[in-house]
């Protein structure tokens, strides 16, 4: 059953989590009476929403809205939240680009039982980076994600950065047909090759939007692609903007350029220098607009450009003592006919193995293990025509080189490896347990490409 918003806010009104009082707590995401053993709680849930004027889409959300309802904290921050699961199928949440414990991963059967319909479970992590992340499940993620099970978690930096105006964009397509009914998530024909696209485009839920900023005014747009499949050609025409972070991690200023490539899962953090009162600038993907943004007068003074943020404290790889390991992704076969019911297409392999999604074995047999606290540099390439954003889970990595363009080293947690392009990444293996390690276009990593890594 799917409930409108307005049924959705009587009917959990009894149960405590809708918080309206003076404090202007966030709705289904508010903190419960009882606080000693979490601060939040955040619901999923059925909820009907109108993508397409005039007609209604039948999403799931989290916190009664999708994209789900933002969770910000402070770095150094323990995040506790109560996860409570009003859908009718299993699910759970992974905390996209947080090193964090593997017990609070989010997924299934290597770090948790998923949860079930009508059961919770409670998230308990410290924040040690700040930036800009994202939660999603890790389950059914072709389904889950697509209909609207993403949000984004920012993580504030612990002392004021000099930004004064803050604004996140969540990045997403939708798989909807003219009636805003969903369509096929994944098509074998189209997970064979880049991915199966939505084909609504919205910035936090809504197609080609107006967005207001101050005037005058440098203000920091936090960009997340929250997408299933699309990587996005990221362009501001005549903007002055500066990329101050990628994927959760500060970089030393630089001009955006022409255009920058975002594949799903990765985050852009910019500082933009807002023109005068009623100038607009396009925010593209390519050619395509995905939303204006409108300068509006502000009585505040002239803004100045911030300095760079502080880094986060991430270990540092010793490269000279770094060990390498090569990860080869590549295209598995011809698209397969006559399946029997429920089995997984193999699509694509990671040095020769393909993941069975429906095997819950997998994780059993890591790919690579590596020893606690060592150094590694892992060797990307990528033998198909198609682009893969490879994240690791549990760790970050930084970025060496490409021989494919020229690389200004930084860290990440997700890196778009272009089609035959070779990468260098090098990360220290500080977190034990087994982590996921897959291709972030969600049907290229539901018919074989991703695989655990095991430190152990």
């Amino acid at each position: 059953m799917s409930f409108t918003r307005r049924q959705m806010l009587v009917g959990l009104a009894g149960l405590g989590v809708v918080g309206l009082g003076a404090g202007g707590v966030r709705y289904w995401l508010g903190r419960p009476e009882n606080v000693a053993t979490h601060d939040y709680e955040l619901i999923a849930a059925p909820l009907d929403i109108e993508l397409v004027p005039g007609h209604s889409t039948p999403a799931w959300a989290y916190g009664g809205q999708a994209p789900g309802v933002e969770l910000r904290c402070r770095q150094g921050e323990r995040l506790r939240v109560r996860f409570i699961n009003k859908l009718d199928v299993p699910t759970t949440i992974h905390w996209h680009g947080i090193r964090l414990p593997l017990a609070m991963d989010g997924v299934p059967y290597v770090s948790q039982a998923p949860v079930l319909p009508g059961e919770y479970f409670d998230y308990n992590f410290i924040t040690p980076d700040a930036g800009s992340f994202w939660y999603h499940p890790h389950v059914a993620s072709g389904e889950q994600l697509g209909r609207g099970l993403v949000g984004a978690l920012i993580v504030e930096e612990r002392e004021p950065t000099g930004f004064r105006h803050d604004h996140t964009l969540n990045l997403k397509s939708w798989h909807i047909d003219e009636q805003g009914a969903f369509t096929d998530f994944s098509v074998p024909r189209e997970a064979a090759r880049g991915g199966t696209p939505g084909r609504l485009s919205t910035v936090n839920g809504q197609h080609a939007p107006t967005l207001d900023l101050p005037a005058g005014q440098v203000v920091r747009l936090r960009l997340i692609n929250l997408d299933n499949t699309l990587t996005y050609r990221l362009n501001l025409p005549g903007a002055d903007a500066r990329i101050y972070a990628l994927d959760g991690n500060p970089v030393e200023p630089r001009p955006l350029g022409k255009e920058y490539w975002l594949g799903p899962g990765m985050r852009i953090e910019l500082g933009l220098k807002v023109p005068a009162a009623g100038a607009e600038l396009s925010l593209r993907n390519g050619p395509l607009r995905l939303a204006t943004l409108r300068a509006q007068p502000s009585a505040e003074g002239a803004g100045e450009w911030p300095p760079a943020l502080p880094a986060n404290p991430v270990a540092e790889p010793d490269m000279a003592n770094a060990e390498t390991v090569k990860f080869n992704f590549e295209w598995a076969g011809a698209v397969s006919v006559g399946l029997a019911q429920g089995a997984a297409h193999s699509f694509w392999q990671i040095n020769g193995q393909a993941w069975d999604i429906n095997d819950k074995t997998c994780a059993d047999r890591p790919i690579a293990r590596l020893q606690l606290g060592k150094s590694y540099i892992f060797e990307l390439r990528n033998l198909s025509q198609y682009q893969h954003p490879i994240h690791l889970h549990g760790m970050t990595f930084k970025v060496l080189a490409s021989d494919r363009k020229s690389i200004i080293p930084y860290f990440t947690d997700t890196y778009l490896l272009g089609k035959n392009e070779r990468a260098r990444v090098a990360l220290v293996a500080d977190n034990p347990g087994v982590w996921m390690f897959h291709c972030h276009v969600i049907d290229h990593m539901e018919t074989g490409l991703m695989a655990s890594i095991e430190v152990v």
